[in-house]
C-alpha cells in the first residue's frame, strides 16, 4: 500500500480541526497542571487525531458497511441464534429514565429500574421452571461459571469435595472451559448413533465424585434428549446436580422447561433467546436460575421486594458473592423485558413452533445436496455434512467462503466436532420463507459448483472487501492496531 493511499484514507488528521463542541462546565474548574504535577501528567501531549465530525461519521459508517449483521442479511449461525432484534426494544432502552440511570443512585431513586429487574427475574424463573433467578452474570459463559461455583458451594456445604463434571461430546466448548476454570475435572460422555447422550456409557462414569452433568436440551446437534428424565434420575441418585446450558432455549419456550426435565441450574443467553444485541464483545447477559436447594448460594446483592419497596440485599452468608460489577448490563435487561412483555406467553410458545418449523423445512430443502448424519426430526437447528464435497476436493470451509459472495453469513462450521465436515444451521423464527428458500437455493448452487466449477468455490470469496485470508497466520500473528508508515519508520 502506497504512502499516498495511507495519507488519503488513514491520515485524515489536520492541525486545528475539531468535530466536538462541549457545553460550558457546570462544576468548578480543576487546575490539572497543579493537582497532578509530577504524578499522573504525561510528559508529552497525547497524539490524538484532529478531525471534523463529517470525517468521523464517514469513517465509522464505512466500517459498519464492512461488517455483516442481522439487520443487513441472513445470519444462520448455528448454536448462536442470531435472530432479529426488534427496534421497540431499542426505543425502551433509550428512554431517559432507563438510559441515564446510574448504578450508584440511592435505591429510592431507581425504584422503576429495580422493579423491572425484579419482574424480569420472575419471568425468567417461570420460563425456565426454576425457583429463583439472578441477573448478574454478563454472559452465558460467566453464567456457566456462576452456576458451577454454586455447584461447588452446594457440595462443600454438605461436607463433600466432588471433582468431576460430566460433559457430552456434542457440548458447547464453553462447558468444559467453565468447569475447568471453576476448578473441576471434566469427563467427556460419548454420543450414541442417534446423536444423543449414550445413557449406558453415562452410567459408567457416574459415581460419588460426580459434581454435575452439563447438558443442553435440545442438544447442540439440534436433537431433543428423549432420555432426559432417566438421565436426571441417574445424576440425582448419585448425589450430583444437573446443569442446563440455556443456549438452545429458543426451541422449548412455552413447550417445556428445564425444571420439568429435572435440571437444578440453568443459564440463559438473553442475546440468543430474548433478542438483545449479539456480538462485538458485549454487552452480554447470562442470567442464572436455580432450584430451591441452591438459592442460598446465589450471588449477592439480590434484588428483592420488601413490602412495596424494591431493595438490594446482601445478607446471605452462604452466597458465592458478587460475580459482576454493579448488577449486570441493565440495558440488556430492558430489552429482554420488553421482548417478553411484547410477545406474552402465547407469543413465546409460537416462537419455538416457528423456529422448529423453519429448521425442519430448511433441512429438507438441503437434503439433496449434503449428507444428513441424523435423520430424526430436529428442533431449532440442525447439522449437515460436506463429506461428499470433501471427496471432490472442496471442504466445508470453502463452501462457507463462497456463501459470502451471495451476501450470507455462513453457518457455524466444524462444530460439533463429532460430525465430519460439519455445518450447523439455525434459521431462527424471524426469517421469512422467501429468505429460507433463497438460502437453500444458493447452497444447492454451490453444491453444483463443487461438481462442475470447483475452482470458483476454492478461490472464494470473490466479492468481499478482502479475499481469502491466511487464517492460521492471522490467529498466530494478529495485527491488533493500525500502524502508519510514519509509525513503522519510527
Amino acid at each position: 500500500m502506497t504512502t499516498e493511499y495511507h495519507d488519503l484514507i488513514f491520515e485524515r488528521s489536520q492541525p486545528g480541526r475539531t468535530g466536538a463542541s462541549l457545553p460550558d462546565s457546570d462544576v468548578d474548574a480543576v487546575d490539572v497542571q497543579k493537582k497532578f504535577a509530577g504524578h499522573l501528567l504525561r510528559d508529552q501531549p497525547a497524539e490524538l487525531p484532529e478531525v471534523d465530525e463529517l470525517q468521523v461519521v464517514r469513517h465509522y459508517t464505512a466500517l459498519s458497511r464492512k461488517n455483516h449483521g442481522i439487520d443487513n442479511g441472513f445470519y444462520p449461525l448455528g448454536s448462536c441464534t442470531m435472530k432479529y432484534n426488534p427496534k421497540i426494544n431499542e426505543d425502551m432502552a433509550n428512554l431517559d429514565g432507563f438510559q441515564f440511570v446510574h448504578p450508584y443512585q440511592p435505591e429510592e431513586t431507581v425504584q422503576g429500574s429495580l422493579q423491572l429487574m425484579h419482574e424480569l427475574q420472575e419471568d425468567l424463573a417461570e420460563i425456565t421452571g426454576m425457583d429463583e433467578v439472578t441477573l448478574q452474570p454478563s454472559a452465558g459463559a460467566q453464567g456457566e461459571w456462576t452456576g458451577l461455583m454454586m455447584v461447588k458451594a452446594y457440595h462443600e456445604q454438605k461436607g463433600e469435595s466432588r471433582k468431576k463434571v460430566l460433559i457430552p461430546d456434542s457440548a458447547h466448548g464453553t462447558n468444559p472451559a467453565s468447569a475447568t476454570v471453576a476448578g473441576f475435572e471434566t469427563v467427556t460422555i460419548p454420543s450414541n448413533e442417534e446423536g444423543l447422550v449414550y445413557v449406558e456409557e453415562l452410567k459408567k462414569y457416574v459415581d460419588d465424585d460426580t459434581a454435575a452433568l452439563m447438558l443442553t436440551n435440545p442438544n447442540t446437534l439440534g436433537l431433543f434428549e428423549k432420555d432426559i428424565v432417566e438421565i436426571a434420575s441417574i445424576i440425582h441418585e448419585a448425589g450430583g446436580l444437573l446443569y442446563y446450558d440455556g443456549a438452545n432455549a429458543n426451541a422449548i419456550l412455552g413447550k417445556t422447561t428445564p425444571g420439568k426435565m429435572g435440571f437444578d441450574i440453568v443459564h440463559l443467553n438473553l442475546h440468543k433467546t430474548f433478542t438483545t444485541p449479539h456480538g462485538g464483545g458485549g454487552p452480554g447477559a447470562g442470567p442464572v436460575g436455580v432450584k430451591e436447594k441452591l438459592i442460598p448460594y446465589l450471588p449477592v446483592p439480590r434484588i428483592e421486594k420488601q413490602g412495596e419497596t424494591y431493595v438490594f440485599n446482601s445478607e446471605y452468608p452462604q452466597s458465592i458473592g458478587r460475580v459482576k460489577g454493579y448488577y449486570g448490563n441493565f440495558g440488556m435487561f430492558v430489552r429482554a423485558y420488553t421482548y417478553i412483555r411484547t410477545m406474552g406467553a402465547e407469543g413465546l410458545s409460537e416462537v419455538s413452533e416457528s423456529a422448529v418449523l423453519h429448521a425442519n423445512y430448511l433441512l429438507k430443502k438441503l437434503e439433496p445436496y449434503f449428507d444428513v448424519p441424523y435423520q430424526q426430526v430436529c428442533k431449532h437447528e440442525f447439522v449437515i455434512s460436506g463429506a461428499r464435497q470433501k471427496k471432490l476436493g472442496v471442504r466445508t470451509l470453502d463452501i462457507a467462503k463462497r456463501l459470502l459472495d451471495f451476501g450470507y453469513h455462513p453457518p457455524t462450521i466444524y462444530f460439533p466436532l463429532n460430525v465430519e465436515e460439519c455445518m450447523m444451521v439455525e434459521p431462527t423464527e424471524t426469517e421469512s420463507k422467501e429468505t429460507i428458500d433463497a438460502f437453500a437455493h444458493v447452497l444447492g448452487e454451490i453444491a453444483r459448483e463443487v461438481e462442475e466449477e470447483p475452482e470458483k468455490v476454492l478461490e472464494a470469496p470473490h466479492t468481499t472487501v478482502v479475499g481469502r485470508l491466511d487464517e492460521v497466520q492471522a490467529a498466530r500473528k494478529p495485527v491488533l492496531r493500525y500502524m502508519s508508515d510514519k509509525t513503522q519508520e519510527s
